[in-house]
């Protein structure tokens, strides 16, 4: 073809392209998918279509509507379908459980959604199968007594729960074998006395519905026994579900199973026992005689929980679980794993399992969970209610029918890969949605289409529109190999110009980011770069709360396509106006609009909620507050009557009848006091919107009862003054007459009251608690209330010699009363979170109520420390709320506090607070009192006695607890008094976390937590651990653990490990804004240990470090023509941790076109690109050019100076230089004055493989080839390779994939070679990784196996996930049975443990590993488990490893849990199974942990010392995130005899630190008493630098408010604080300023009142930066502003992100502080002071404000300011020896100041020499975080190090907590004069001898 033929092609060409990118902003899914064939096309989903005509000018794939608005003529697309095949409709009269429809058929499109309409029906009282299956250990005994005693009332119970019901009953012990069974033949025949011989399990009574014989045979059964704790109930629970026929199950019925126990379980494989490994794996069959017994106890091994979960389920079983305390919490873990499932709290006699019974059925019937069973991997189903909502559980009315919708989508993909790649069985099937409850259920045959076009069937070989060079398919033509383009019309050995490829208005082609081929882009990486001229960057459109195109759409042409049912820029705006309804389903209350799925209200004189309603907390009294104006203004009556009632701030409309309306809010009625008649009316939204009152529409004629009664009503009164004085006669007569009132039957005849028991004896060493529970009994006719005092007294049996009681204490001295009162409100489980807004606005109500009653007592402080709890065995009180405070004053108003409390109690309120009377505690550090109450029918109530437990009691102390007296009631005291001894034994072991705090990586997975023990007396003994959510939420960002650790003799150190969560997709929003932390306590020690230093420790789980931030230096810099170099400094601000990468180049330079990466190593702050102006042919002259940043790595970002201008100016001041210049420039030619060649020019390297870099480079005058150098990153340049090439471009071939390469470039000629080039980086592409590193089996049983792996020796990239087969195989290695595949998408977890493997099967194992490119060959091994060497005890399980059912079918995820969630870890292990194991693995006779464990470096390693007190624990370090935790002690002699330990800890918050710098050993403190604030306090200096911080402003103005303090409300509301500023007039008032941080409408406060100092700012967005100004005003003007920037972090909902979720918990965050102070002394005058930059500036760091002031006054305030982002450090002069000096640092960005960071310091010097330089210094450092969370956490460090001068450096650092204060305490800094090889060895023998 003609050249002009080719020209005119590509000319179209390129005008198709315009016409495309023409229609470039109307991106849709459709075209943004970039589907290259039809079939692709039609498969994308919902609304595509392929025009398949042969001219078509536009996008062929499209949405259907706008290929049929551009007129093509014929399109190819594919409908979904849906059809109901059977419904039969529901028959409410049948009495079992139905569903409709019951079948259907449905297609579904890639992406689609379709809901379908289904019924559920359940009887009032179905057919019910209640099963009781109940633990016959000796320890239930008492149990089985009250079962027997309640068959009777069982009978009644499951009568009325069903009309239709059996009943049947089993028991169980555990295996008859050891160790779980004492076999000695005399224990065989009866383990105890009366008791039957051990049994696994029986049936005793099948389910029945004879009643009487249930009963009768249920009398003749006998306890049995066992060894262990645990019992063997899951065999039990097992042969329950499978046993169908012989328990007697009915098809149709509801199955229950009461579990009850009060045992921990046994499981598969657990590891307690030897069976570990010896028995069967469960076979899940059905093993009872006809008589019951099950015969398989002894013959295979426990279920697993998975199989419990999936037997239950497939049988529709739901278990109830009714288990006493003690194992209370095992079970509490376990009923979690079913999809239903009820847990009761059983009594210690089971004498509550009927009402747990009664409970659990309620709840069960009440509730309803509907679920998809064998549903298609491509299909997802979720059932929403009728009204759309979704929850886990639904409730329904039995008798009703319930509807709900059932919502199918069809996955666009399955794993990786696009659904229709998929294999068929997982595109459709038979899915089966029910509710867990029922057997019926509605069956839907499901499939995802995936259609192919017909016109690709049948393509147009070589066809004239292609120019014969490929083929025409579906309108398109495919090209053949070789050519390009719309018409396959040019050749790829074609030669064409590159204009084509200049988008107009650039000069680059392709924008820099592609080849230009045939006069078309191609990409370099398609998946990021695409357009006609590659100018639109995937990466680069809108983003929302950080995500790009809010993750509900895709990046297409620089716009986001969104997904259906979401629009906007960012696809932030969800279409449907679901988050805008109302309580009554309309939209915004038809009182604003709904825009972004968030209500715009109509402006409003009202508060309304985000739904346009009227505001929830006005609503709540809106009836109330406006009935006594009603009152007075319709009838003139109620309390407002008369002149009061024109306070009214409203007038009332009386109308004849109250119709429904829209605009009601409220409807009210109430009793009107004056006639007896009810009055009603209504409250309205006003008529006019700005009006600030409602509308009160009012009912003229009020409802009134009868007139023809009136008349009684005089009567009843006389009638009732009659009785009213015959009871007071008869009162008297009898207080005068003893004998009479026991002769009165009302007078309770011989009612006594007293104490149940005589005498407690407690050891202190069991005391789980401050208190003790002392029952008091009431005997006689219960008909009426009694009231009883009481006291209790601390040490009565000291006698008064006795020295303790010499001591008189302080009556003036001011010590704690805790208080306990019983509220008036029921309590609710929201009172026992303190973060609860329930629960703050009761504390605030308590502690204000009862501080002004208590107030009236001299000296009295504030309550404070105020919780809610219940009280147990308190009679019909027990559901009322008890509230606990303390109350702080003097010691000798105990007698008036009691007195006072007394008082109020039986008044019953204290003032607004309403209490309960008769009950109250007051209590000191000695002696207490309070009351408790009888109410009618109580025969028993509890006292709760402080027991005063203190260090210094005596090693056997008595309390007496006296009933004093019966100040309400007619019962006498019987027993007044019980003695209470406490036996203090002396502590065998100490139990104490190593650190009060640990930070882990949210990345390591697993926090692995030390508990130590103390040895005090060898032997056993135990403690308890559980973890507390802070800010960190179980389930959600870690799972929390309780239990027990044992210690046997001799141990010192166990771990408890907790899984930690990866962030969700919530999370985003809050990234690095919130420090997640929760706690792990200490509680209960037994066998006589004690808690140690530390009972509890803060754990905080790091997110992702932030990225560093890149800028140049300074914005211009100015060189001359007579410079040698050019240094741009480039600074990196924010994170130093890891290493990281940012691209330069320049722009507009005359003489070079430079582009290079700049490598940033961990910890460099500033870099210098450096730029050799003569190492280019051309003569240096005066010009201006600039240099940009891009593309930085990962690690960072860009900031605001991301370009520098580079001013050039002429060095010698005239233009003979430059001639000179020009004259040598025409002279040299090229080459140097000797011949020799220049470096070559404008290197560019370019990746184009995993294997291949392309170099290119302008070429040389006169040279006659070039060589390359090239080497890989790292290695010496002497070991680099060369390659000779004739054209300036070269090829780099047989490279290592993912691998950073620099490279050289020179020119030769016949004088030989040139100068070499700078250096050139490269990185080359990745590739698919190699396959991991051998497998290793560690075999727990036969039937269970941990399978573990190593990295890829060859990773080629970021290795991303692995995959998981197995197989069964047979004798000749192939497939037995179908494969089971298991996904590990962190890349850190490569083990897996897979349970239920088929016994004595063969498997192979193959595991592959996954990076960006794809998959890597698999590594497989093969291996039966049962062929392995059978072993006495099971091996660990490691924790935060995967756990897989092998059994569970294609649907295992449902049942995939981690290992730490098993209840009790196994033992260890001998030797683990490994495939092709070499010597290599064995270290000095063990196995290698990085072999075993791979990529576990040390993570296990612990090295303790018997010589000395050293331990070392070390975990390892990621290379960036660098969140991990080590600790190290180090003892004994070092050099300068010193001891190491150091701390890194984290920022945040108010820093103070405290630092003495001495020239001797001795060591003292200054202490500052700074208490913890629960707000956030911004700094102590103005709002910006002042030119003269001394300088005071002009008289009479104020000065700056000198705090700022914020309170978080609410997510949106907020309360500003301040402190009054210093002024020399009166000030006037205030003004507060706000505004968003990235602009908006500044909003304005005025507080005209000079008293306040705060204001309440509500309605601001969640999760938006705010910046604060406050200033005050005098009558001389305004003065300056304090400014703070504040942020309030909450989670907020999906559909609209700017609307908080209700109830969730919110936090403030601001910028932190700058980094922790190093002081280091020059001279006994002079320091140096330095800082690290704060971790999160919330801005660019402008420069710092230091000020130093004397610690206690006196000298002047000196100031000084540190411009610029680089300067951390300041050397300051003229101090004063043995004078301390408080520093101060504080950094100001771009958004203004933030925390401070506070230090003390002291130079002190034993004699007045002056401080040499080689002389011993020490420094100590104490630093305080005042934060505003409660705790702090930190990561921890230790090493000795040489600093560059020669000095052996070592440091020590203590830490402690209290509350929310930290505490770090520094000892540094031995410093001595030696050599480096002193050094070396000296640190080798103080490491490894240690």
């Amino acid at each position: 073809m003609g050249g002009w033929a080719l020209h005119l092609a590509v000319g179209i060409y390129v005008l198709m392209l315009a016409v495309t990118a023409g229609h470039a902003n109307e991106v849709n899914h459709c075209t943004a998918a970039r589907a290259k064939t039809c079939s692709e096309c039609i498969q994308i989903g919902t609304g595509c279509a392929y025009c398949p005509d042969e001219i078509f000018e536009y996008e062929r794939c499209d949405l259907k509507e706008n290929l049929e608005a551009r007129k093509c003529s014929r399109m190819v697309t594919i409908e979904s379908t849906s059809q109901i095949e059977e419904n039969v409709q529901i028959d409410e009269s049948r009495k079992y459980s139905q569903v409709a429809p019951q079948l259907m058929r449905m297609t579904l499109l890639p992406g689609e959604e379709k809901e379908v309409e289904m019924e559920v029906f359940e009887p009032t009282h179905g057919p019910l199968d209640l099963y009781i299956l109940m633990d016959f250990s000796n320890s239930m005994s008492d149990d089985l007594d009250n079962l027997k005693r309640m068959g009777e009332q069982l009978t009644k119970i499951v009568d009325d729960l069903s009309d239709d019901y059996t009943i049947g009953f089993g028991k169980f012990v555990d295996k008859v074998t050891e160790p779980q069974t004492d076999m000695r033949p005399a224990k065989l025949a009866e383990p105890w006395s009366n008791s039957d011989p051990p049994f696994s399990f029986r049936n005793v009574i099948p389910l029945t519905k004879n009643i009487t014989f249930f009963r009768e045979k249920l009398q003749g059964e006998r306890i049995s026994g066992n060894l262990d704790a645990p019992e063997g109930g899951f065999d039990a629970i097992l042969q329950t579900a499978v046993c169908q026929q012989q328990i007697g199950w009915r098809e149709h019925s509801t199955h229950l199973l009461v579990f009850s126990t009060e045992s921990a379980f046994h499981y598969e494989a657990d590891g307690a026992n030897v069976l570990a490994g010896i028995l069967d794996r469960n076979d899940e069959e059905c093993h009872l005689t006809q008589d019951g017994k099950y015969t398989h106890d002894v013959r295979q091994d426990y279920p697993s929980i998975p199989t419990l979960v999936r037997l239950l389920v497939k049988h529709n079983i739901i278990p109830i679980f009714a288990i006493t305390n003690h194992s209370y919490s095992h079970y509490e873990k376990l009923h979690e794993y079913f999809p239903i499932a009820e847990l009761g709290k059983l009594q210690e006699d089971s004498s509550n399992i009927l009402s747990i019974l009664k409970n659990a059925f309620e709840n069960i019937r009440s509730k309803i969970s509907i679920r998809a069973e064998d549903r298609p991997k491509a299909v997802e189903a979720k059932i929403l209610s009728q009204s759309g909502t979704f929850s886990e559980y639904y409730k329904i009315t039995p008798g009703q029918i319930g509807k709900f919708k059932v919502r199918l989508k069809a996955l666009n993909k399955v794993g990786e890969d696009h659904v229709c790649k998929a294999n068929q069985v997982d595109r459709m099937g038979t899915l089966r949605v029910k509710p867990t409850t029922f057997s019926s259920a509605l069956r839907i045959n499901a499939e995802v289409l995936c259609l192919a076009c017909d016109c690709e069937k049948t393509p147009e070989k070589k066809a004239v529109r292609c120019n014969g060079n490929g083929d025409l398919v579906c309108g398109k033509c495919q090209c053949s190999q070789g050519w390009l383009g719309p018409f396959c019309n040019c050749s790829m050995g074609a030669s064409t110009g590159s204009d084509m490829c200049i988008e107009p208005g650039k000069t680059e082609p392709c924008s820099g980011r592609g080849d230009c081929m045939c006069g078309t882009c191609v990409c370099y990486n398609p998946n990021q770069f695409e357009g006609p001229f590659c100018q639109f960057d995937k990466s680069q459109c809108q983003r929302f709360g950080g995500f790009l195109c809010n993750e509900r759409g895709s990046c297409s042409m620089g716009r986001c396509a969104c997904t259906p049912g979401w629009s906007g820029d960012a696809c932030e705006c969800p279409i449907s106006n679901d988050s805008c309804l109302d309580s009554r389903g309309g939209i915004c209350n038809d009182r604003g609009v709904c825009k972004c799925g968030r209500c715009e209200c109509e402006h409003s004189g009202l508060p309304l909620s985000p739904t346009c309603e009227a505001n929830f907390q006005q609503q709540l009294g809106m009836c109330e507050a406006k009935r006594s104006c009603v009152q007075c203004q319709a009838w003139n009556t109620g309390e407002r009557k008369g002149r009061k009632c024109e306070e009214c701030q409203f007038k009332i409309i009386l109308v004849e009848e109250l119709k429904e309306d829209k605009n009601v809010i409220e409807r009210c009625s109430f009793r009107d006091e004056d006639d007896d008649c009810t009055y009603h009316y209504t409250v309205n939204y006003p008529s006019n919107i700005t009006d600030k009152e409602h509308r009160v529409l009012v009912k003229k004629k009020k409802d009134c009862p009868p007139a023809g009664f009136l008349w009684l009503i005089p009567l009843i009164m006389f009638l009732m003054l009659l009785l009213g004085l015959l009871l007071l006669c008869c009162w008297k007569y009898c207080s005068c007459c003893q004998a009479c009132l026991a002769l009165l039957p009302c007078c309770g005849r011989g009612r006594m009251v007293g104490f149940k028991e005589d005498h407690y004896m407690l050891r202190q060493s069991l005391l789980t608690s401050d208190h003790l529970d002392t029952p008091m009994v009431r005997t006689g006719p219960p008909k009426s209330t009694d009231i009883v005092r009481w006291k209790v007294t601390d040490n009565v049996h000291r006698g008064p010699n006795h020295p303790q009681n010499q001591i008189k204490p302080n009556p003036n001295e001011t010590i704690q009363y805790p208080v306990s009162l019983r509220l008036n409100r029921q309590y609710s489980e929201t009172l026992s979170h303190l973060e609860a807004r329930d629960t703050d606005v009761l504390k605030r109500e308590v502690e204000d109520n009862l501080s002004d009653v208590f107030l009236q007592i001299p000296g009295a402080q504030r309550v404070q420390k105020t919780r809610f709890r219940t009280q147990r065995n308190s009679g019909k009180r027990q559901n009322n709320t008890i509230v606990d405070t303390v109350l702080t004053a003097p010691r000798a108003s105990y007698p008036d506090i009691v007195k006072l409390t007394d008082k109020q109690v039986q008044a019953g309120n204290f003032r607004d607070l309403k209490v309960v009377p008769g009950y109250y505690t007051v209590a000191t550090d000695r002696e207490a009192a309070g009351a408790v109450e009888f109410q009618e029918g109580v025969e028993s109530v509890d006292v709760r006695v402080p027991l005063f437990v203190k260090d210094e009691d005596d090693e056997k102390k008595e309390l007496l607890v006296q009933a004093v007296d019966v100040p309400v009631g007619m019962a006498k005291i019987g027993k007044d008094h019980v003695n209470i001894t406490v036996i203090k034994e002396h502590a065998r072991s100490i139990f104490t976390f190593l650190q009060p705090s640990y930070t882990y990586s949210r990345q390591d997975g697993v926090a692995n937590i030390p508990i130590s023990r103390e040895i005090i007396e060898d032997g056993r003994t135990q403690v308890t651990y559980c973890t507390r959510d802070l800010t960190a939420k179980d389930k959600k960002d870690y799972i929390s653990v309780d239990g027990d650790m044992s210690y046997g003799p001799g141990e010192t150190q166990k771990t408890v490990p907790v899984k930690l969560l990866e962030l969700g997709e919530g999370d985003g929003l809050l990234e690095d804004k919130q420090v997640k932390q929760f706690v792990m306590d200490l509680s209960n020690p037994r066998q006589g240990a004690k808690l140690g230093r530390y009972p509890r420790t803060t754990i905080t789980i790091a997110d992702k470090p932030e990225p560093s931030v890149m800028n140049f230096k300074k914005s211009t810099q100015t060189y001359n023509t007579a410079d040698q170099l050019y240094s741009i400094p480039v600074v990196r601000s924010r994170n130093q941790e890891g290493p990281t990468t940012v691209y330069w180049r320049t722009k507009k330079a005359s003489r070079f076109d430079l582009s290079s990466p700049l490598k940033f190593s961990p910890g460099e702050m500033e870099k210098n690109i450096v730029i050799d102006p003569r190492a280019y042919p051309s003569p240096i002259v005066p010009e201006t050019f600039q240099l940009e940043l891009f593309d930085p790595s990962n690690s960072a970002v860009i900031g605001e100076r991301k370009t520098t201008l580079v001013n050039v100016i002429d060095g010698r001041g005239d233009g003979k230089m430059q001639d000179l210049q020009k004259m040598e420039y025409v002279n040299q030619s090229a080459t140097s004055p000797g011949g020799r060649l220049y470096s070559p020019t404008n290197i560019k390297a370019v990746a184009t493989g995993p294997k291949n870099i392309r170099l290119n480079w302008n070429p040389c005058t006169n040279a006659n080839g070039y060589k390359v150098k090239y080497w890989i990153y790292g290695d010496p340049e002497a070991d680099a390779q060369v390659l000779d090439v004739k054209t300036p471009q070269a090829e780099l071939t047989n490279l290592y994939p993912y691998c950073d390469y620099e490279m050289r470039v020179c020119g030769y000629n016949a004088l030989g070679e040139g100068n070499y080039s700078d250096m050139i980086p490269c990185q080359t592409l990745e590739d698919g990784p190699g396959e991991p590193g051998r497998l290793a089996f560690n075999v727990i049983s036969p039937t269970v196996t941990q399978v573990s792996w190593a990295e890829p020796a060859e990773t080629n990239g970021v290795i991303t996930s692995y995959e998981v087969i197995y197989i069964p195989i047979d004798e000749d290695k192939k497939p037995s049975g179908p494969s089971k595949k298991v996904m590990i998408d962190n890349p850190k977890k490569r083990m897996l443990l897979i349970e239920n493997l088929q016994p004595s099967q063969t498997y192979c194992y193959k595991v592959r590993a996954r990076n960006k490119v794809g998959w890597g060959p698999y590594r497989e091994a093969t291996i039966n488990l049962a062929s392995q060497p059978t072993r006495p005890m099971s091996i660990p399980i490691i924790p935060d490893i995967p756990i897989v059912d092998a059994e569970a079918g294609d649907d295992y995820d449902s049942y995939l849990m981690y290992s730490n969630e098993v209840l009790r870890s196994p033992t260890s292990s001998l030797r683990p199974s490994v495939t092709d194991l070499s010597e290599e693995q064995f270290v000095n006779g063990k196995w290698d942990q990085n072999f075993l464990f791979p990529g576990g470096s040390s993570s296990l390693s612990r090295n303790v010392s018997s010589s000395s007190s050293t331990y070392s624990h070390s975990t390892p370090r990621p290379a960036v995130t660098n969140h991990s935790s080590s600790t190290t002690y180090i003892s004994g002699k070092g050099i300068g005899g010193s001891t190491t330990h150091r701390y890194d800890l984290r920022d945040g918050g108010l820093l103070k630190e405290e630092v003495t710098l001495r020239k001797r050993s001795e060591n003292r403190h200054y202490t500052d008493g700074d208490g913890v604030r629960d707000s956030i306090v911004m700094g102590n200096l103005s709002g910006g630098f002042l030119d003269n911080l001394d300088s005071r402003f002009n008289p009479g103005v104020p000065e700056t408010p000198s705090r700022l303090v914020f309170s978080a409300l609410g997510p949106t509301a907020l309360k500003v604080s301040w402190q009054e500023p210093h002024c020399e007039s009166s000030v006037l008032g205030y003004c507060v300023l706000y505004q968003q941080i990235n602009g908006g409408d500044v909003k304005r406060i005025e507080v005209n009142n000079p008293a306040q100092n705060s204001v309440v700012v509500q309605d601001l967005l969640p999760n938006h930066s705010y910046i604060f100004k406050v200033k005050a005003q005098s009558r001389e003007g305004w003065g300056p502003d304090r400014e703070g920037v504040i942020t309030i972090e909450s989670a907020v909902d999906p559909k609209s992100p700017l609307s908080p979720m209700p109830g969730s918990p919110f936090t403030l965050s601001t910028p932190s502080a700058p980094g922790p102070l190093i002081f280091t002394a020059l001279s006994p005058d002079t320091l140096q002071l330095s800082w690290e930059k704060p971790r999160k500036p919330n801005g660019d760091i402008l420069g710092y404000v230091v000020t130093c002031e004397q610690l206690h006054g006196g000298g002047d305030l000196r100031s000084f300011q540190v411009n610029g982002n680089a300067a951390t450090s300041l050397t300051v002069s003229d101090l004063k020896e043995n004078m301390p000096y408080k520093f101060k640092v504080q950094a100001q960005t771009t958004q203004g100041f933030g925390p401070e960071r506070e230090g003390i310091i002291t130079i002190e010097s034993q004699d007045a020499g002056s401080m040499s330089q080689y002389s011993s210094q020490s420094v100590t450092k104490r630093e305080v975080f005042n934060l505003p969370t409660e705790i702090t956490s930190h990561t921890m460090f230790s090493d000795p190090f040489v600093s560059s001068d020669g000095m052996m450096m070592m440091s020590s650092r203590q830490i402690t907590e209290s509350g929310g204060t930290v505490t770090r305490q520094v000892e540094m800094v031995q410093r001595g004069v030696v050599s480096s090889s002193t050094v070396t060895k000296k640190l080798e023998r103080q490491y490894f001898e240690s």
